[in-house]
C-alpha cells in the first residue's frame, strides 16, 4: 500500500488571482491520506488536552459538541499545489480548549487516531486561528476528509490540519510530527512556499 491513498484524480487547473505561489484552484476536494481511513465511533471518540505540566482533561463526543462552536468560512491550500477556495466548516475554535489553562509552553503536538502527529507553534493555533472541525458544508465531516473531527488552521498548508484528531499535546519545544520528520517544512507558510523543509 502507498503512503497516499487513492483518489486523487489529477489536476482540473483554474488560474486565479491572489492565491499563494504554485497553487491553482481546484472545484473539487481531493483526498489525501497517509494511510488507511480509520472509522471512528462517536460513541467512542475522545478528545484529550495534555498540558505541559502533564495534566490532562478528556472530552468525549457530547462533550465537546457542549463546547462553543463557530462557522468558518476559509481558503484552503495543500501543499501538492492544489486550492479550494471558499469553504464552510463549523468546529470548536481551540482557542475554547484553553480556558482556563496556564502555560509557559509554545507549541503543541496534535495526535490522530491512526498515529498521525502534526507540530505547531501555539501562535498557530490561538487568537482565532485554528478549529477543530466537525462539519464542512453543512453536513457531518465525512471520514475521508478527517471526520467525525479534525483540525482546521487554514492559513497553513493543509498537512496542517490533520484529520481524525483525539488530542492536543502542549510541549515546551518544537518536536516534528509524521510529515515534518519526513522532510516537510516545521511550519508550512503557504505564501512563503513553505514545503519542505
Amino acid at each position: 500500500m502507498g503512503i497516499v491513498s487513492s483518489g486523487f484524480m489529477g489536476r482540473r487547473k483554474r488560474e486565479v488571482p491572489g492565491l499563494p505561489p504554485g497553487q491553482y484552484v481546484t472545484e473539487g476536494f481531493p483526498v489525501l491520506s497517509a494511510g488507511p481511513t480509520p472509522k471512528i465511533d462517536r460513541d467512542e471518540w475522545v478528545f484529550t488536552f495534555t498540558s505541559d505540566n502533564g495534566n490532562s482533561r478528556h472530552w468525549n463526543w457530547n462533550g465537546f459538541m457542549s463546547l462553543p462552536q463557530e462557522d468558518i468560512d476559509v481558503d484552503l491550500h495543500c501543499v501538492t499545489s492544489w486550492s479550494k477556495l471558499g469553504t464552510h466548516w463549523r468546529g470548536v475554535p481551540v482557542d475554547a480548549l484553553f480556558k482556563h489553562v496556564e502555560t509557559e509552553a509554545e507549541f503543541a503536538l496534535f495526535h490522530c487516531y491512526g498515529g498521525y502527529t502534526t507540530n505547531l507553534p501555539l501562535r498557530d493555533v490561538l487568537g482565532g486561528k485554528a478549529w477543530i472541525a466537525h462539519q464542512f458544508d453543512g453536513e457531518d465531516l465525512a471520514p475521508e476528509h478527517g471526520g467525525p473531527a479534525r483540525l482546521l488552521v487554514p492559513h497553513l498548508y493543509l498537512w496542517k490540519s490533520a484529520k481524525w484528531v483525539q488530542g492536543i499535546e502542549l510541549i515546551p519545544e518544537d518536536r516534528p510530527g509524521f510529515w515534518e520528520s519526513r522532510g516537510y517544512h516545521l511550519h508550512g507558510d503557504p505564501w512563503r512556499e513553505e514545503r519542505y523543509g
